[in-house]
């Protein structure tokens, strides 16, 4: 094949939010496309339709990433060019889209992307923090113990940190933050570029303060100062007795209820068990 024939996967971003946000290259690739290969095809469908652009779609996504991936390859063998999309912003990003990329490098095809919006750095450049060096984090692991390891990796790095939350995880996210990485300086960017932004600065304390008082709507991108060497390393390392544990969650505030769900996720035991440990010492 000659440079021209190469098959092309492009990397196409996606309004975080604002449909405004979509170029003009990206409706028209989106518009000329083979084969359009979408997170979530029915959310796609509609960002196609309010641009009435009618190319052909596929499900791509994390559940079956290792048998369409190949299937979208040998698709693209065939001559066929590629437009890859996430549900929002840059695919390749907290999705399978850079796995696709790995495929089509081995298999020689070109790669090109069609730049756009992005949760993080929108949030970074409004955060009032420094941008000259950042590290993106993304999604925290879902078990306490495993949010520890990761924080504790990050924690003495002089970049910025950036993180993605949902809602219902930001209060337990924050103060795990704040237990690890101590008192810093964050940014908070809420439903960014739709009607309800808001960006929220402060003191992870602050922050903390604020949402046990006012529940989080919306997904979140937290924008974490760098390590600066000068705040006092907070503790790692959980008690590992599941009555200690439930007392540490305790005395930052939380209920005894929640205080024994987070026990139980750090330290990879049921909740029965913790249950019975703490009436066992009762």
């Amino acid at each position: 094949m000659t440079k021209e024939t190469i098959p092309t996967l492009y990397l196409c971003a996606t309004p975080i939010g604002n449909l405004e946000d979509m170029t003009y290259r990206a409706v028209r690739i989106l518009g000329e496309a083979d084969l359009i290969a979408a997170e979530d095809t029915r959310h796609t469908r509609q960002l196609l339709t309010h641009f009435d652009i009618h190319t052909k779609l596929t499900s791509y996504h994390e559940h079956n990433k290792s048998t369409k991936g190949p299937e979208l390859i040998a698709y693209m063998r065939e001559g066929h060019d590629l437009v890859c999309v996430s549900d929002a912003g840059l695919p390749g990003i907290c999705d399978p889209g850079s796995q696709l990329v790995q495929l089509a490098i081995e298999a020689g095809f070109r790669i090109t992307p069609l730049p756009g919006a992005n949760a993080g750095l929108s949030a970074l450049i409004c955060s009032g923090l420094d941008t000259t060096r950042f590290t993106f984090v993304g999604f925290l692991p879902k078990t306490g113990k495993k949010q520890q390891e990761v924080l504790s990796q990050v924690a003495k790095y002089p970049d910025t940190l950036i993180f993605y939350e949902a809602p219902h995880h930001l209060k337990a996210t924050l103060k795990a933050m704040l237990q690890v990485l101590g008192n810093r300086n964050v940014a908070l960017g809420r439903e960014l570029t739709k009607k309800f932004e808001e960006f929220q600065r402060g003191s992870l304390m602050d922050i903390i303060a604020h949402y046990e008082e006012n529940d989080p709507r919306g997904e979140y991108v937290i924008i974490v100062e760098g390590f600066t060497g000068e705040a006092a390393e907070a503790e790692t390392e959980l008690p590992q007795d599941p009555k200690a544990c439930c007392e540490h969650f305790m005395a930052q505030g939380m209920e005894k209820k929640a205080a024994m769900r987070e026990a139980a996720k750090a330290l990879g035991l049921s909740r029965r068990d913790v249950y019975q440990a703490m009436l066992a010492d009762e």
